[in-house]
């Protein structure tokens, strides 16, 4: 049997969804906000605090102008883990990203 989510989705088509929409913030807002199974909750909290960590690690590697040559190996390190993540979620599998995925836990146990 096929486990649908609250969107009526396959929790693995709503996870891969939160994760490839996760430039827009919405989509992983609202599937966060809608769903009510843990692993599309997981992905789309986990994508987030990982754009939130990236976003303010390249502001602080930019403002500090010794690192600024570094900042697009972050980007390209921030693009790989997305596509992981959107293959991930879409496999079914539950990936904690390091360090963020801990994180990512206490927020859910939180929540």
């Amino acid at each position: 049997m096929v486990s649908k989510s609250t969107t009526g989705l396959k929790k693995e088509s709503a996870a891969a969804l939160a994760v490839l929409f996760a430039p827009t913030i919405v989509i992983p807002i609202v599937m966060f906000l809608l769903e009510k199974d843990s692993f599309v909750r997981f992905y789309a909290v986990q994508v987030l605090i990982l754009g939130l960590s990236l976003f303010v690690l390249q502001w602080t590697m930019a403002i500090t102008i010794i690192l600024l040559p570094l900042v697009p190996l972050l980007t390209v390190l921030g693009f790989v883990l997305w596509l992981i993540q959107i293959y991930k979620a879409w496999t079914g599998s539950k990936w904690s990203i390091p360090y963020i995925g801990k994180i990512t836990e206490q927020v859910m146990t939180k929540l």
